[in-house]
């Protein structure tokens, strides 16, 4: 079906579906816009996230960036705190069961959220609520007819119980009850919109059909891609060491920024900075052609990435440093100290990189020192058996990790 959007929407149809990978139902979204204009009345614009960890990292980013241009086209948000939810576990694109939260840790989690978001949203036009308000109170026997609403046949579509019940991998009932609390999240903000990742189609379908049984009109989804992390392959993931967190210094968000392949430089101008998909065409075909360096892209999406989560002062001196580093190959203005008194006259190369945490393990500074990562006081370091003197060391492992020694001889 091709959907006519008129004239007075379709700058924000085209902003709103940026990026995007579903709009379900297309022509229902579009309806709810048409009102809102002709009501002059908000859209309740839903999204939900389980404080599992304490620090959000540019993936986790992508649909916040939706949600503020939902606001800046005058809609409310509503952002979900899932301190309920968390203690469940989202089962989400896992293979297995996913550790259980305990109230402590999913509180000290819950806390740190906020300040983070609101480096993107606006405060004005957000509801923050917890869906522990709604759901603490429900009795077993409300939780009965909740879990009456769906079949185990209904759960075993997505592909994840799907794929572990054809493995016999355990699939535990808590897990089944997830889809459910979450589709009941929608029914108690009376959610117009809600969005999601990929990951999240089935869970943000069940809330539709929730509603639907409620009374409710039923909220339109809207899904975006998992964003691909540094190594190009895998989804950003702390895990994997691929990420780029929202609280770590500018200088870092630059220098990761600076490390994305080529290649999705057009995806992380749409998904990370909230470009129009026809301005990061524009912008990666003149790279195509020649008129501009792709370093000169990749550095302007670095220094915007630095300023949205610091500030564009921030940014700039983190872009300075970033080329007197690596184009005037000069360590920055800054640099970590840890001093230490020996128990001999030398100490061994690899165990000054573990004990001043340069390394995890006598493995690992190996490992760097043979690959040829390691300069110390500018020139190459690669013999692993290197004994150091009483003095001062600049180390520099990898491209952003500086740390100067100082070593003192025994009493």
């Amino acid at each position: 079906m091709t959907l006519k959007i008129p004239a007075e929407l379709r700058n924000h149809w085209e902003l709103i579906s940026s990026g995007t990978v579903d709009l379900l139902p297309a022509d229902e979204l579009l309806a709810k816009l048409k009102r809102s204009r002709a009501e002059k009345r908000p859209l309740r614009v839903k999204m939900g996230a389980d404080p599992s960890a304490p620090d959000l990292h540019v993936g986790h980013t992508v649909p916040i960036r939706k949600l503020r241009q939902f606001q800046d086209l005058g809609h409310t948000v509503v952002f979900i705190i899932g301190d309920f939810t968390a203690r469940i576990g989202d089962p989400s694109g896992k293979s297995d069961t996913r550790k259980r939260l305990t109230r402590e840790e999913v509180d000290a989690n819950a806390k740190t959220y906020l300040d983070q978001i609101f480096k993107i949203l606006l405060p004005e036009r957000t509801e923050v609520v917890y869906n522990s308000s709604w759901l603490d109170p429900l009795t077993f026997v409300q939780i009965i007819e909740l879990a009456s609403k769906y079949t185990v046949a209904r759960m075993l579509e997505r592909d994840d119980f799907a794929k572990r019940y054809a493995s016999q991998t355990p699939i535990h009932i808590h897990e089944f009850l997830y889809p459910l609390i979450q589709g009941y999240d929608s029914v108690a903000v009376r959610a117009d919109i809600e969005i999601g990742g990929t990951d999240q189609k089935f869970n943000l379908l069940v809330g539709r059909e929730l509603q639907r049984e409620s009374g409710q009109e039923p909220q339109a989804i809207l899904t975006l891609p998992l964003l691909v992390g540094l190594d190009g392959v895998n989804k950003m993931s702390k895990s994997l060491g691929n990420y780029i967190g929202i609280t770590e210094p500018a200088r870092e968000i630059f220098g990761k920024a600076m490390s994305i392949p080529d290649n999705l430089m057009e995806t992380y101008l749409v998904l990370a900075l909230g470009m129009p998909e026809a301005r990061a065409k524009d912008e990666v075909a003149k790279v195509a052609k020649g008129e501009l360096h792709p370093r000169d892209l990749k550095a302007r999406l670095a220094r915007e990435l630095a300023a949205l989560y610091h500030s564009r002062e921030a940014a700039e001196a983190a872009e300075a440093e970033f080329n007197r580093m690596f184009r005037e190959k000069e360590a920055p203005d800054e640099i970590e100290e840890v001093a230490f008194r020996m128990e001999k006259d030398t100490l061994w190369v690899i165990k000054a990189m573990v004990d001043a945490g340069l390394a995890k393990s006598n493995r690992e500074a190996r490992k760097f020192l043979e690959q040829g990562s390691v300069t110390i006081n500018g020139e190459k370091a690669s013999d692993p058996d290197k004994e150091l003197a009483p003095g001062e060391y600049l180390f520099k492992v990898g491209k952003r990790r500086f740390l100067r020694i100082r070593l003192t001889g025994p009493r």
